[in-house]
């Protein structure tokens, strides 16, 4: 456990640079360009990303020891920041802040793949809580590193506001090459038990979808799980593309910042909850109720245009996400033999991220095209514009007002449903494996 804590530190840091950078590209594009569709295309191309690389992640991590892949992840993103800064420092000035710039985009790829890269050190992480971590303690090291997102969150959220709106998009680069560097630096130095995988074969597919398909299709109903994550991704893809326009619209991009990192303490509470309490003997359970309190609390807290209705609504999402993705994981663990899950985690971030861009992509263009102006002078502000209000925001919030009431359904139809029984099953009868040799 000490190990584990050791790596999951430093998966910290490593995990707070790539989301600051992110966050504050995002929050930079936004600001240069006052576009939803650029921020919506950027959020998107994240998530296509994430869905390409998933399995080949996953496939990675089951053939090398699984601190060797956290270290060809940090390597990668440190390297990916690196470039991204250099490319800042030369280009043109107008070039890289225009969006049509070949420049400007080059940057964001790059940004986009040290960020994407961190999604191996993930399943890594993933992995290790079953090599590391005694079988019946695996939940709440789940619960563990969903505290650690938390933190994540909040410093990523503060900073990424601040530097951006006092410093600059320069400043973020640079800071994120420092530390990724030094994060690197300090994973060299960790020793962690483990035997080498068993060699994958001379022909072994780089991208092993067979495998991971085999070790899905053991255990019942799982594949509908895998599923159900995806169609909750496809609905976050909205808040995804308009999360930060719709609080940009209300406030300064410093206090945005500030105001999701106070609220990103939720998830280190639901985090550190599940750390201390476990998920009990039932953790697909938890994961559907926690689900469906979220749906309910979208589609309600952007009813009116409100910092404290945001601010409570984005608290009681944050506090529960932890709490699903560590019962998801703990079902994953508790379900699928130690050497097949790298490949399942990578399928199933593939699936689930695949699903994102399909909204992501089409939202950004649905809002601005549409919904805004259905909501700002067309008919939708003349027949609920009375109550519901009028304007960029009020455009942003019906979008997720119908989001969330669809993920209610889609929650409630998933609770009866056969997948559940038997995932439910397989976990109940599953007998803990003991950490790896």
């Amino acid at each position: 456990m000490a190990v584990f804590r050791r790596l999951l530190a430093n998966a910290l840091v490593g995990g707070v640079m790539s989301s600051f950078l992110w966050f504050a590209l995002a929050f930079w594009t936004y600001l240069e360009t006052r576009s939803v569709i650029a921020t919506s295309v950027i959020g998107g191309a994240y998530a296509v990303a994430s869905a390409v690389f998933g399995l080949l992640f996953g496939t990675f991590v089951d053939r090398h020891r699984k601190h060797t892949a956290m270290v060809v992840a940090s390597a990668a993103a440190a390297a990916c920041f690196t470039v991204a800064t250099a490319v800042y420092a030369v280009a043109p000035a107008d070039d890289v802040h225009r969006l049509g710039a070949p420049w400007f985009w080059l940057l964001v790829a790059l940004v986009l793949a040290g960020s994407v890269v961190g999604n191996l050190r993930a399943i890594a992480l993933s992995t290790s809580v079953t090599l590391l971590v005694a079988a019946d303690e695996r939940d709440r090291a789940n619960g563990l590193v969903g505290a650690t997102m938390g933190v994540s969150f909040t410093l990523t959220s503060v900073f990424s506001g601040l530097v951006i709106g006092r410093l600059g998009m320069g400043w973020a680069l640079g800071l994120s090459t420092v530390v990724s560097v030094l994060a690197l630096a300090h994973l060299l130095t960790i020793r962690v038990p483990e035997d080498a995988p068993e060699p994958a074969g001379e022909h072994a597919p780089a991208i092993d979808v067979r495998g991971a398909l085999d070790a899905i299709h053991r255990v019942p109903g799982l594949m509908g799980l895998v599923l159900f994550a995806a169609c909750n991704n496809l609905l976050g893809g909205v808040f995804m593309s308009l999360m930060d326009a719709y609080g940009l619209e209300m406030m300064s991009v410093e206090a945005w910042g500030v105001l999701f990192a106070v609220l990103s303490v939720g998830f280190i509470v639901g985090g550190l909850v599940v750390s201390k309490r476990g998920l009990g003997s039932r953790p697909l359970r938890v994961a559907l109720v926690c689900n469906l309190v979220n749906w309910v609390v979208c589609s309600v807290f952007t009813v009116r245009t409100s910092v404290v209705l945001l601010a409570v609504g984005m608290f009681v999402w944050l506090v529960l996400m932890p709490v699903i993705e560590a019962a998801e994981q703990t079902v994953l663990q508790q379900v699928v033999p130690f050497e097949q899950q790298g490949r399942v985690f990578g399928f199933a971030q593939t699936v689930e991220n695949a699903a994102s861009p399909v909204t992501a992509l089409a939202i950004g263009p649905i809002a601005q095209l549409w919904v805004i102006p259905f909501m700002t002078d067309g008919s939708g502000a003349d027949s609920i514009g009375s109550w519901f209000g009028t304007g960029i925001d009020r455009g942003i919030a019906l979008i997720f007002t119908v989001a969330g009431l669809v993920g209610v359904v889609m929650t409630l139809v998933a609770s009866g449903s056969r997948w559940y029984r038997s995932v439910s099953r397989a976990v109940a009868d599953a007998t803990p494996e003991p950490v790896p040799a």
